[in-house]
C-alpha cells in the first residue's frame, strides 16, 4: 500500500507517519511506535515519503522536510 496518493499527496498512513517525524528526527521503529503502524509499512512508505520530498535522512533516522512540513498545515 502507497503512502502517497497518485496526486502527490499521502494517504492516511503517510499522514501519520509524517506527524510521527514532527518533533524531529527519529528512526523506522520510533515512527512506526509513534504512528502506530507495523514496521514494514513505515519502512515502504518512508521510501515513497522521501521520494516524493516530504522527509529526508539524517543518519539512522528521517526527519520532515520544509516541504514535508507545510504540507502537514
Amino acid at each position: 500500500m502507497p503512502c502517497i496518493n497518485p496526486d502527490g499527496k499521502p494517504t492516511a498512513s503517510g499522514r501519520k507517519m509524517m506527524l510521527a517525524m514532527q518533533s524531529g528526527v527519529k528512526t523506522p521503529d520510533e515512527i512506526a511506535r509513534e504512528a502506530g503502524l507495523p514496521l514494514f509499512r513505515v519502512r515502504s512508505g518512508l521510501r515513497d515519503i522521501t521520494a516524493a520530498g516530504y522527509a529526508e535522512t539524517k543518519g539512522e533516522g528521517y526527519e520532515l522536510t520544509a516541504r514535508g512540513g507545510e504540507l502537514l498545515k
